[in-house]
């Protein structure tokens, strides 16, 4: 297996190379991936880790902030989790998914959670076997803001 390297993602050129993997999940435009990219990190301190390969290649992409709530308390949540589609199979999202537990480990964090579609049943499997519990659902109600996609 390849050498990899996980690293933060933050220049403007980075986020260009990450973009056509991100893209495979969020079907989003270039300048509003760019935009939303900013004011998120601003927002809520978003940091998008890519996970590459020995020749430099992104391979996986994961999109975390660290929060707080009263049920979990400091948290990590993950927004974005990708592997590269070429690429899928072969051990990068759960490499990067392991990464990202240490990393919140690292922040004194509680636990790392994410929110997955209902549909993506091959999704939940991965998560399930990377040991994550499926434990609530999440509810939405659409208001008049257009919706990025």
């Amino acid at each position: 297996m390849c050498s990899k390297s996980i690293s933060e993602l933050t220049t403007k050129e980075e986020l260009l190379e990450a973009y056509p993997v991100l893209k495979q999940l969020r079907p989003i435009g270039e300048e509003t991936f760019l935009d939303t990219y900013d004011t998120m990190r601003e927002e809520s301190g978003y940091q998008l880790f890519a996970l590459r390969s020995e020749d430099g290649d992104i391979r996986a992409l994961a999109g975390v902030v660290i929060e707080t709530n009263m049920y979990h308390g400091k948290h990590a949540w993950v927004h974005e989790l990708v592997v590269d589609e070429p690429h899928r199979g072969n051990g990068h999202g759960g490499e990067l998914l392991s990464w990202v537990a240490s990393w919140a480990d690292s922040k004194d964090c509680s636990c790392v959670e994410l929110a997955s579609g209902h549909w993506r049943d091959e999704a939940h499997a991965f998560y399930e076997q990377e040991g994550m519990e499926k434990y609530c659902y999440t509810f939405k109600t659409d208001l008049s803001a257009v919706s990025l996609y």
